[in-house]
């Protein structure tokens, strides 16, 4: 038997792996807003199916609670193909209705039984560890453990199954309906998956955290990699790191568990967003310096070469006025006289600036692409 800790932090790793599979195609889909609708959706179901059944650990619960989620996908679908209604107005119409009526069913009908609000909304992980898996005298563990491991599997089978379906039909449907893939079944195969993962994590993980799981690590992954398998790894990794880091921070400081690992997969979604290789806001903004300085440096040697051999030459081409002539900064010029000088493009001769053979074949080169002849 292990400890509680680690339990409390396997179930959710196994949760956060689940989650974050489907996800990954919703994401590229631009529906990551289905996983959320389904997720809130799904209480009404168990608050329904409760209310019928009388019975918190009846298996008809999950029956329901999928049977809402795939509603709720069938209804947003319904509604967006009759061309009246977009998809987000659809999901604003069905999703806050269904919780809407599971909220009003937990304050009046199931009050005084053990399902609450709050359980609902942020789950409790702490009391996974309780709730064992027995075999005659064998205890095996906790069940939200066995159950998140057969989810995990089956989505991992399914994308491994389908995995030349699911990327084709994702990206371009009407292709994917030429090879004969039916992108249709594709779709809602996709959807049962999603609600089948989504009840399985809302036991434990509650509304806030599956949310979390189902949208945050597919969002970092696709900064980081454009590729569709590594895309599916990372969303993983992604997804293991949060609980994990999610529960230690919940353990140091005495916090909610599902709180602190939506706020761990916040913080990796805005380091990533800031510091990722390619996509990240400081790889951007330093593509784009460095896109303006070779704009700058063409500008330049296109104004050198404009000025050389005339009479406005002393002017224009020295050093000295070149920031008032092309309206840059004193350092900004001066970094983009050493990078063409470095680049071969000018060389200095006393207070004015030549532009080399070189610079002059790049100027053509500039001048030809905008269709002009250069001054000689």
């Amino acid at each position: 038997m292990l400890a509680p800790q680690v339990e409390i932090m396997l179930v959710a790793a196994l949760a956060g792996a689940a989650c974050a599979l489907p996800g990954v195609f919703l994401f590229l889909r631009r529906m990551t807003l289905v996983g959320d609708a389904i997720s809130h959706a799904i209480l009404f179901g168990i608050v329904a199916t409760f209310l019928i059944v009388r019975d918190l650990r009846s298996p008809w619960l999950i029956i329901g609670a999928a049977g809402a989620g795939m509603l709720t996908a069938l209804a947003v679908d319904a509604l967006r193909q009759t061309g009246r209604v977009k998809e987000d107005a659809a999901l604003g119409l069905v999703f806050p209705a269904l919780f809407s009526l599971g909220v009003v069913g937990i304050a009046r009908g199931v009050g005084n039984i053990h399902l609450d609000l709050d359980a609902v909304l942020l789950g409790e992980l702490a009391f996974a560890p309780f709730d064992r898996l027995t075999w005659g005298e064998w205890d095996l563990g906790p069940r939200g453990a066995w159950v998140m491991v057969g989810l995990l599997l089956l989505n991992l089978i399914l994308i491994l199954a389908l995995y030349k379906e699911f990327m084709l039909s994702t990206f371009d449907s009407d292709l994917a309906a030429i090879f004969g893939f039916r992108p249709a079944a594709l779709h809602d195969l996709l959807m049962a998956m999603t609600a089948l993962t989504v009840v399985a994590a809302f036991d434990v993980a509650g509304v806030v955290l599956v949310v979390a799981m189902l949208i945050v690590p597919p969002a970092t992954a696709a900064l980081l990699t454009d590729h569709l398998a590594r895309m599916l790894g990372l969303s993983v990794l992604l997804g293991l790191a949060m609980a994990l880091g999610g529960y230690s921070l919940a353990y140091a400081l005495d916090l909610s568990i599902a709180g602190s690992m939506a706020t761990v997969g916040g913080i990796l979604f805005a380091l990533v967003f800031l510091g990722a290789p390619a996509h990240g806001l400081i790889a951007q903004a330093r593509q784009a310096a460095r896109q303006r300085e070779r704009v700058a440096q063409q500008m330049l040697v296109i104004h050198l070469v404009s000025h050389e051999g005339t009479e406005a030459e002393r002017e224009e081409n020295c050093i000295e006025t070149l920031p008032q002539h092309l309206r840059w900064g004193l350092a900004f010029t001066k970094r983009i006289i050493h990078q063409a000088e470095r680049a071969g493009w000018v060389v200095r001769e006393g207070d004015l600036l030549r532009v080399t053979e070189a610079g002059w074949q790049a100027a053509w080169e500039i001048l030809r692409a905008g269709e002009m002849t250069p001054p000689r």
